[in-house]
């Protein structure tokens, strides 16, 4: 056809797959989202993409943007049936720039999150942004576009807050270079911030500044037994009080998550001779020379009751086998079968009762259900899923009663102040849902955002909003 012969003389027949050799691309992570396109085109700088998304503009094709398709959210792979395009920017993968001294490095939207954060360690500095099941193989256009949190959050923030500049090709075909990597700039509105988070529904991310940090060169892991969930807020905000900012990492992990592990990844063992039903790890890491062990176990030591054991190391190998149960929840998970997945956030302090209240609403309505959640203490942010215990039901329970599943999840997080989708992102999955628990007012707002960026709707339709 005629529009594909023109992307071809952009992006070169090496940059162009079509029918059976594209359609790897057109299914998510997951396994549970897959469409079609005309092609997958994969672009090799920034005036290529700027080239077809006119080319695009012009006849009315759609974009699909894509990195590393890890979305959880179907958020990177094309519906069906529509007349579109998936722009994966994988090639576009250079460090143009890394400054030490200014703490920021400028790379393209394909480059990986893991080669960023070892190209950093090369200059003794630190990409904090940190994925557990999805790091080898993610990009960072996709981490800005879903604004991904991870496992730091809670002392260096999300995606957006480690971005000081972007680059952008508009849905018009325009670039906007916004790469600037200035501290402070009070010079108007703050354009950035619109498309991060976007996930590509207001143009194509190809390149951005980032923030960097001092490399920890002292780091202290606890692994720690807990009572119940209301332990864990408390412990969060005793530790935070005693070891301040040197600490970097809060995680909670529920029995059920453990026993998929154990099921389902090899070399993994209990932490404690005893069984327990809630698990956190701990992360202290600080650029001064010198043992945090101390400070975190004085820590724990001073909290009281509600702590039924605990262990604190500074040796690599025992905190990495630690790290090891919590990074591969989602990998057990995936070996284990699809699940109602839940990505929620609430304030901190009210962390257990959203478990408890969850737990409660659930249990009664499916005595059968298991719930497995973990998540990011530190901020609020649990991953908290659903599925039957025996596979051969858990499919047609999904199909039966994930509308009520969600329905009893959301109203427990609405209920507490909290946000149905914490870093995953809306995507295919959320895109109505959010409707029900999003004001009005700023539904409105969005969408006249989106109108004027991308007035006839070829940005990544169907997903987000």
């Amino acid at each position: 056809m005629q529009a594909l012969e023109a992307i071809i003389a952009i992006a070169g027949s090496d940059g162009v797959l079509i029918g059976e050799a594209a359609s790897p691309y057109y299914k998510d992570w997951r396994g549970r989202y897959s469409g079609d396109a005309l092609a997958v085109v994969f672009p090799s700088d920034t005036q290529q993409v700027a080239d077809i998304v006119k080319l695009c503009a012009d006849l009315q094709i759609a974009i699909v943007p894509q990195g590393g398709n890890t979305s959880l959210c179907g958020g990177s792979v094309p519906l069906t049936g529509g007349r579109q395009i998936v722009l994966n920017l994988s090639r576009m993968n250079r460090i143009r720039a890394t400054d030490a001294t200014n703490y920021t490095m400028t790379v393209e939207a394909g480059c990986r999150l893991a080669d960023v954060r070892e190209e950093a360690e090369k200059h003794n500095r630190l990409y904090p942004l940190g994925l557990t099941a999805t790091q080898k193989y993610c990009e960072v256009g996709g981490n800005i576009s879903t604004n991904a949190g991870g496992l730091n959050v809670l002392r260096y923030g999300n995606a957006r807050d480690l971005v000081l500049g972007l680059e952008v090709v508009l849905p018009d075909g325009r670039i906007w270079n916004g790469l600037r990597s200035l501290r402070k700039d009070n010079s108007g509105y703050d354009l950035k911030h619109l498309f991060i988070g976007a996930e590509g529904t207001l143009g194509i991310v190809t390149a951005a500044v980032l923030k960097l940090f001092p490399r920890p060169q002292t780091t202290s892991t606890a692994c720690v037994a807990i009572a119940d969930v209301d332990v864990a807020v408390r412990l969060l905000a005793h530790v935070r009080e005693n070891c301040g900012d040197t600490l970097s990492g809060f995680e909670i992990i529920s029995r059920s998550c453990l026993d998929l592990v154990y099921r389902h990844i090899a070399d993994t063992d209990e932490p404690f001779v005893d069984k327990y039903e809630y698990y956190l790890l701990i992360q202290l890491s600080d650029v001064l020379p010198g043992s945090l062990d101390h400070a975190l176990d004085t820590a724990l030591q001073r909290f009281g009751s509600g702590v039924l054991a605990q262990s604190v190391t500074s040796d690599p190998v025992v905190a990495e086998n630690w790290w090891k149960l919590r990074k591969n929840i989602s990998e057990a998970q995936k070996q284990e079968g699809v699940s109602i997945k839940h990505d929620i956030s609430v304030p901190v302090s009210r962390v257990a009762e959203f478990i408890v209240q969850a737990n409660a609403a659930l249990s009664t309505a499916f005595p059968e259900i298991r719930l497995v959640f973990f998540g990011h203490m530190g901020d609020g942010n649990i991953h908290y899923n659903a599925s039957m215990l025996q596979a051969e039901s858990n499919q047609a329970f999904i199909a039966e009663h994930e509308h009520e599943v969600n329905r009893l999840v959301y109203g427990v997080v609405a209920g507490l102040g909290g946000s149905i989708s914490a870093e995953h992102g809306l995507g295919q999955l959320k895109h109505e849902t959010i409707r029900e628990y999003k004001d009005p007012l700023e539904l409105e707002l969005m969408r006249s955002i989106k109108r004027a960026f991308d007035p006839a709707g070829l940005m990544n339709p169907g997903k987000f909003i």
